[in-house]
């Protein structure tokens, strides 16, 4: 039996926090859908999966980060218009937030915000995407929190 190879696409993004003294916020973004998720964004030529996910975290975000350790590697499908199947790979990081101004880019997302983390897991839990419920819950995992 003939396999059919769709598309593969690999894109590369981040739980950004930042952290001051006891405080801690976690970044929450709205979608062009009005989902809640995690900034995230394509690989372009000669980039690395780390480098993807900074660049794509202060183009959606405005924030520039320092990569703290890896979280997890998401895969899955969908199809296409014109291309068919591809098969999505994405890489996310936990990212600490180092400088910048918060901003979201109009263009990709309707909105970027800063939620304490309990708040970030409610959001992400009730209207994010199920497939980055186990990256939250990683990297709050990382920051010392514990979720269900």
């Amino acid at each position: 039996m003939e396999r059919v190879v769709g598309v593969r696409e690999i894109s590369a993004g981040g739980v950004v926090y930042w952290k001051n003294g006891n405080e801690l916020k976690i970044q929450m973004i709205q979608d062009r859908y009005g989902k809640i998720t995690l900034p995230k964004g394509k690989m372009e030529p000669g980039e690395t999966v780390e480098q993807t996910a900074l660049r794509e975290i202060l183009e959606e975000t405005g924030i520039v980060g320092a990569i703290t350790e890896p979280l997890e590697i998401i895969t899955y499908q969908f199809t296409l218009t014109n291309v068919g199947l591809v098969d999505k790979e994405v890489h996310y990081f936990l990212v600490e937030a180092k400088s910048g101004e918060l901003q979201a880019q109009v263009e990709e997302i309707r909105g970027v915000e800063w939620l304490d983390p309990m708040n970030a897991w409610y959001q992400q839990k009730h209207f994010g995407y199920g497939n980055n419920d186990s990256v939250m819950k990683k990297a709050l995992h990382s920051l010392g929190y514990e979720v269900k």
